[in-house]
């Protein structure tokens, strides 16, 4: 019972705190990895992997996955529900005044200074997939070698290519490049 209550304390703080969508919650989701032991690093990029190729927000698809990790069907309840009530909970008092304020000077500069935050934010957890992705073993910056020996070059390769590929092909739709990356990562074991 205490790990379905923490399950839903942990993603409503996330829930609460991270604005800028689904990626946004990614530094939270590391964080919880490394406080509560759930899960590892290395987990979480699987998660990421599920939660983008399924449909749904990948916030929620997260939650719903670590939940279920951690506590069955119950835990994925718990961990949605948790995540997505902040959410509501915010959206219903905004809607009450956004009406009355909406011309302010106030509320304007609210929502432009929210822009580059969660532009951060974001930045910040494709950043940490990133350096998960490329450097799977962690990486050493005493020296050229040690770092270039640590990247996983497959990864780096298909990356290339995928983005090549996604950059002349603009008009490709996404679950192209979802199955194009999960055809290339099981044929080259990743």
């Amino acid at each position: 019972m205490m790990t379905v209550l923490r399950l839903f304390w942990e993603f409503f703080l996330t829930g609460l705190l991270a604005v800028g969508g689904g990626l946004a919650t990614l530094p939270f989701l590391s964080d919880i990895a490394e406080k509560t032991g759930w899960f590892t690093q290395a987990d979480l990029v699987n998660m990421i992997a599920v939660s983008e190729s399924t449909p749904g927000p990948i916030g929620v698809n997260m939650a719903t996955y670590t939940g279920y990790l951690v506590s069955d069907v119950i835990g994925s309840i718990v961990a949605t529900l948790g995540l997505v009530l902040p959410s509501y909970i915010t959206i219903v008092i905004i809607a009450h005044f956004l009406d009355k304020y909406n011309s302010s000077p106030l509320t304007k500069g609210t929502f432009a200074m929210l822009r580059p935050a969660s532009t951060a934010m974001v930045t910040a957890a494709g950043l940490s997939v990133a350096k998960i992705a490329f450097f799977p073993n962690g990486f050493d910056l005493s020296s050229f070698g040690a770092f270039f020996a640590a990247v996983d070059y497959k990864v780096l390769i298909l990356s290339a290519v995928i983005l090549a590929v996604s950059l002349l092909w603009k008009k490709g739709h996404p679950i192209f490049f979802i199955a194009l990356g999960a055809v290339a990562g099981i044929v080259f074991k990743m």
